[in-house]
Order: C-alpha cells, then sequence, then structure tokens
C-alpha cells in the first residue's frame, strides 16, 4: 500500500529528500459537531496540469487560478487509473481499484464490494451529512461510473438544497469538460509556439487537437467558477472545503488509458478559508485515494484501516514514497500494466510484451485523430524520434524513467546498467505491492455471457459507427486522415 515504507529498501538511493511546502493547517478554535465543514469535490473528467495556476501559458482560467491562489495547489497528485471508471471507483471508496475487483474499464459483472469496504458517500451519511452528486449546473445527477454493484441509494439528490437547515453536506460536482468531444477553438490558436509534448509528431491536426482540448479547458474552468460563485452567494464558502481535480489524466493518446505521467498525474486544488495558507505550494506524492480519506477526517471520521488513501491534513503526514498505478482491460482493449512512481523514477512493468502500444482500440480509432496521424506518417517512413516508440511492433517488458532529466518518458532505462540498482528496486516494490494489496488484475476476467454480451455490444457499437463515417471497421489511414482533416477544418 502507498503509506507503508518497502522493507530493505532505501528512497534516498532513489531520489534526493522531496522538499515541499506543507498543508500549513493554520490554528483555529475547535469547531462543534455541528460546525463540521461543508466538502464539495469539484470532479473534471480527463485533466491534467495544462492550466494557468500551473505555469502552463497558452490557456485562460482565472476561477480555477483564484481557486489556487486561495489555497494550496499539489504538484504531485495522481491517479490510481489513467481511465474514468477504474479512477472512480478507486478514489469513491479509498481503496486501489485492483484490490477491490473494480480495475477493468467498463465492468459488465460487476462484483459487490467486499467488506468492510464502503463507498465514501455512505461514511459521510452515516456521520451526519448530507451528500449529493450533480452534473456542473448541479440540477441533474452528475457521473458517478463505479464498476461496483450496490444496494440502495448513495446519494441524497444532485445538489445540497434539499438538506436540512444547518446540515453539513458532501457535494460532487462533475463537470464533463475536458472530456471529448471538444469544443472548437478559434484556428487561430493553432500556433506552433503552443507547447505539445515531444511524443507527439509536429502536424496541424495534433495542433488543432491540442487547441480544441485547451479551449475545453476554458469551459471547464467557466463551470468551476460557477459554483464558487453559488457558495458564495449563499454564504456557505468560508465554512466549506474544497477539492478540484481530474479523475485521470488529459484524453490524448499515450496518456489516457496508459500509465505514464500524462494519464496518472492531474491538477489538485484544496480551499478551506482559514485553516489552509492561501498561495501554497505542496510537493508531497499524494493520490486521489489522499483525498478520500482527508474528506473522512474533516466529517471527523477516523480514517479506516482498510482504506489505502491518507489523511493528508495530519500532522504526521509528509506524502508517500511510491505512488503505484494500474491500466487493466479497457472496452475490448485487453492489457495488464502497473507502475510504481517515486518523486524521480517511474518504473512501469508490461505483463503482455507481444501487445503492441497501438493494438487497435475502437473508441481511439473513433475519438483520437493524432493516432491517425502517426499511422500514416509510420506508413510513410516519416515518424521519427520520440513519437515512432509508440509504434513499435512489440513492448519492453519493463521501462524506467527518470522523470527529473525526461519527464515526457521517452528515455526507457530498463537497460542501462547505471540504474541497475533503482531497477532492482523498484522492481521489488511493485512485486510486494501487487501480493499485499491483492492485486486482482492477476486473475482472468470471468468468461460469462454477461461480459460476452459487454463485448459483443461494444465492438457492434464501433462498426456502427465507422460505418455512418463511411468506412470498414480498418480503414485506409491516409482516407481517415482526410475525414479527420474535413471535420477539424485543418488545410
Amino acid at each position: 500500500m502507498t503509506c507503508r515504507l518497502v522493507p530493505g529498501f532505501c528512497l534516498r538511493s532513489l531520489c534526493a529528500v522531496a522538499i515541499f511546502v506543507a498543508p500549513l493547517v493554520l490554528p483555529s478554535s475547535s469547531a462543534q459537531a455541528d460546525d463540521r465543514p461543508n466538502v464539495v469535490w469539484i470532479v473534471a473528467d480527463d485533466l491534467s496540469p495544462e492550466l494557468g495556476c500551473y505555469g502552463y501559458e497558452g490557456v485562460e482560467t482565472p476561477n480555477i487560478d483564484r481557486l489556487a491562489n486561495e489555497g494550496v495547489r499539489y504538484t504531485r497528485a495522481f491517479a490510481t487509473a489513467p481511465v474514468c471508471s477504474s479512477s472512480r471507483s478507486a478514489f469513491i471508496t479509498g481503496v486501489y481499484q485492483t484490490t477491490t475487483g473494480t480495475h477493468h474499464h467498463r465492468t459488465a459483472d460487476k462484483p459487490a464490494l467486499r467488506s468492510p469496504i464502503e463507498p465514501l458517500p455512505v461514511l459521510m451519511k452515516r456521520a451526519g451529512y448530507f451528500v449529493s452528486n450533480g452534473n456542473s449546473s448541479m440540477k441533474r445527477a452528475g457521473k458517478s461510473d463505479y464498476n461496483f454493484a450496490f444496494e440502495g441509494k448513495l446519494y441524497d439528490g444532485p445538489d445540497w438544497s434539499k438538506r436540512k437547515k444547518g446540515q453539513s453536506f458532501f457535494a460532487q460536482v462533475q463537470i464533463h469538460e475536458p472530456h471529448r468531444g471538444f469544443v472548437q477553438a478559434d484556428p487561430s490558436r493553432r500556433a506552433t509556439s503552443m507547447e505539445i509534448p515531444s511524443y507527439y509528431p509536429d502536424h496541424p491536426v495534433i495542433r488543432a487537437e491540442w487547441a480544441n482540448y485547451l479551449a475545453s479547458i476554458e469551459v471547464l474552468d467557466r463551470h468551476v467558477g460557477a459554483v464558487l460563485e453559488r457558495l458564495e452567494r449563499e454564504g456557505v464558502a468560508d465554512n466549506t472545503v474544497v477539492f478540484f481535480f481530474g479523475d485521470h489524466g488529459r484524453p490524448h493518446y499515450r496518456d489516457k488509458q496508459w500509465l505514464y505521467d500524462g494519464g496518472l498525474r492531474v491538477p489538485l486544488i484544496i480551499r478551506w478559508p482559514g485553516h489552509l495558507k492561501p498561495d501554497s505550494e505542496n510537493t508531497q506524492l499524494v493520490t486521489l485515494l489522499d483525498v478520500t480519506a482527508t474528506t473522512l477526517s474533516l466529517a471527523g471520521v477516523a480514517v479506516p484501516s482498510w482504506m489505502d488513501g491518507r489523511d493528508m491534513f495530519a500532522k504526521d503526514f509528509k506524502g508517500h514514497q511510491m505512488v503505484f498505478g494500474a491500466r487493466d482491460r479497457c472496452g475490448t482493449t485487453n492489457d495488464r500494466i502497473r507502475s510504481v512512481r517515486t518523486e524521480r523514477f517511474k518504473y512501469i512493468r508490461n505483463f503482455h510484451p507481444e501487445l503492441p502500444y497501438s493494438q487497435h482500440s475502437g473508441y481511439k480509432q473513433l475519438s483520437y485523430p493524432g493516432m491517425t496521424v502517426a499511422q500514416v506518417l509510420e506508413e510513410q517512413g516519416k515518424l521519427k524520434g520520440p513519437p515512432a516508440l509508440f509504434w513499435s511492433e512489440r513492448r519492453p517488458e519493463e521501462e524506467l524513467y527518470d522523470l527529473q532529466a525526461d519527464p515526457d518518458e521517452v528515455l526507457n532505462l530498463a537497460g542501462d546498467p547505471g540504474q541497475a540498482e533503482t531497477l532492482a528496486q523498484l522492481r521489488g516494490a511493485l512485486d510486494q505491492w501487487v501480493q499485499e494489496s491483492d492485486d486482482q488484475g492477476r486473475l482472468p476476467e470471468p468468461d460469462n455471457e454477461v461480459v460476452r454480451k459487454m463485448l459483443d455490444a461494444s465492438n457492434n457499437w464501433y462498426r456502427r459507427a465507422m460505418k455512418k463515417r463511411g468506412f470498414p471497421p480498418h480503414p485506409d489511414s491516409e482516407a481517415y486522415l482526410d475525414w479527420w482533416k474535413t471535420q477539424l477544418k485543418v488545410d
């Protein structure tokens, strides 16, 4: 688990001791039980830290930036899975999805949570909170997307307006953006100065897509502003702890559904007026499971021993030495990948090295024009350097990256004799975590009628969608790229 030290491992040999600015919980008078703070989670779909307050230029996020100026900005926060249903199943319980058997994205045969694990909304209700989950307007139910079966009603409504007088509330506000489909950006935003990761080919379609992603983040920012304005208008902002984060990383290829930082690293901002030092930065390694545990602690409930998350505001919390990530089947695309990350290094294990990174995914074929760009360039022999790595015929069994020197994770050091000790240490740490966390990914998914129907339905959906576009299931790549250019208005 993330909170445990790995026997025999010395983190000083892996990386320098982290230098961080702690949350700095300011002293305050003791609160009575009925003065417990409200808690609001603002959850964005598919968001990496491409925000003004994280230093990214070329995007306007005044509301999120203001939230950061009034709170704490975490610079090393991570989801435990790079896809929504698996990640959400983890952070709503505070337990790794691989432990609860909720690791496959779009789980059809949903398991019940094993005792004593319970979802956070149940625990918050039991503590006397009104619990809601709404969309960006807070007028309709918001996204949940959990891979477990649950009897009963998890939420009291889409927002907190129906609570009893004086009752504290725990509200989740689910915002679609910047999930695909993106809003269309002005073509002027496709400038060559716009920063994109080095593992993408520099191509007009890639730049159009990235500009649309940034424009979608600006829509997200407006929704965040509306939530903050409502808290102020109703006079509850000063007694409300706001958590803002992405459910996992950005929706581009080699990011979403992958264990590189583009798929796992998320922004995390926490505002608690009068308790957290404004405009501060925290560099501790944390996960979204810690958001769960911290929320429960704010309600005055002891964090249960079965939770993997830890209270980030506890005096003895110094961040994790290691955080773990997992990717399993996504839709109809089977896979199993695990990762462990320290402040400086990332180790990834591919349990199916015989599969290419670019194995077929109906979702990606329908949604990610950048993949078609790279495929065309690969077929033409024009794909060179980091962008070519994704199109290798097979994957290495192990990947190791020095994140300090190589933040885009394109130089695999697993075969470097100079990194043999680091490789062995992180390999051992991952083995131990898989064992201690009871990783259910080591077991085959049940082959039953429910799962088969789900896979058939997904394949049929893909074929119908491609047919509607005028293409067979496996289209000619150049013709398909021309179609994307038309859709994106790219010359």
